[in-house]
């Protein structure tokens, strides 16, 4: 069983940066992929990022591309949401979840961190 305890978040303006970290409780976290989904009001949860366990694999949504970069310290236990240049559209809660599968399912999530940009 993975835990995973998002934080980072908070109330930003556009063009502004934050960055998310996620910790994990599992001391195998290096075993796992991860992945950063968001979900805003009214709207389905999308995908925003995914590291492979290496980090030799890297994958973007096209809304985030250039503007985010996903990292991982699995010493720490930690995967990273660098965002930049960020938009009003980028406010959502944001959700790191860890998979056994590159390109499957999510097996793991945490609770999730509000991300606010005001115009």
């Amino acid at each position: 069983q993975v835990q995973l305890v998002e934080s980072g978040g908070g109330l930003v303006q556009a063009g502004d940066s934050l960055r998310l970290s996620c910790a994990a409780s599992e001391r195998t976290f290096g075993n796992y992929h991860m992945g950063w989904f968001r979900q805003a009001p009214g709207k389905e949860r999308e995908f925003v990022s995914a590291i492979s366990w290496s980090g030799s694999r890297l994958n973007y949504a096209d809304s985030v591309k250039g503007r985010f970069t996903i990292s991982r310290d699995n010493a720490k236990k930690t995967v990273y949401l660098q965002m930049n240049s960020l938009k009003p559209e980028d406010t959502a809660v944001y959700y790191c979840a860890a998979s056994t599968t590159w390109g499957g399912t999510y097996d793991y999530w945490g609770q999730g961190t509000q991300v606010t940009v005001s115009s």
